[in-house]
């Protein structure tokens, strides 16, 4: 079994001693786009049909562009017969990357698009009770009809009208007369 974080970090560590970190983040990114625009790629460097140099090969031929110790790092995982676990240490990597430079990846949920001042707003906001460079991702989602979700750091903050029709239902089923 493979210790998928244990890669991800290793590589971090590695990129930054070597002073890549960025050209290894921009490839990290590259990679997780094209491994999940093409599954079958990672189910045939998987596969015990191919001799682990026809896997090596295959990785050499089409990953070519790639940061030499981000490729070699995909070969150990081909090595393994564990490509699959491959992705989730390429997004321990863009972790370790956030916490290093100190950001925080959060997600708004809302009823409607957020207006360029509403998304400043709540950014500064993020920013001063997290302590970091907050990046925020938006999505929208009719259903909550009003308010907004907050999600990051293992947390959720839920301001959205569903939730507050919810708390009053609740309540008023949990009210004995």
């Amino acid at each position: 079994m493979t210790d998928s974080k244990e890669y991800g970090k290793a590589l971090f560590m590695l990129s930054e001693e070597r002073g890549s970190t960025e050209e290894v983040k921009a490839d990290v990114e590259c990679l997780i786009r094209v491994i999940g625009d093409n599954p079958d790629y990672v189910r045939l460097l998987d596969t015990p049909a191919l001799t682990k140099d026809e896997r090596l090969g295959a990785i050499d031929e089409s990953l070519a562009p790639l940061n030499r110790d981000l490729l070699n790092c995909v070969k150990i995982f081909a090595e393994m017969h564990s490509v699959h676990a491959l992705v989730p240490a390429l997004r321990c990597y863009l972790n370790e990357y956030d916490l290093s430079r100190g950001i925080v990846r959060m997600e708004a949920i809302s009823a409607l698009p957020l207006t360029e001042d509403e998304r400043k707003r709540l950014t500064a906001r993020l920013e001063r009770e997290t302590g970091g460079k907050v990046i925020l991702t938006e999505t929208v989602d009719r259903s909550i009809l009003g308010g907004l979700i907050v999600r990051g750091m293992g947390n959720q903050e839920d301001g959205s009208l569903l939730e507050r029709l919810r708390e009053i239902s609740r309540s008023i089923t949990d009210t004995v007369v």
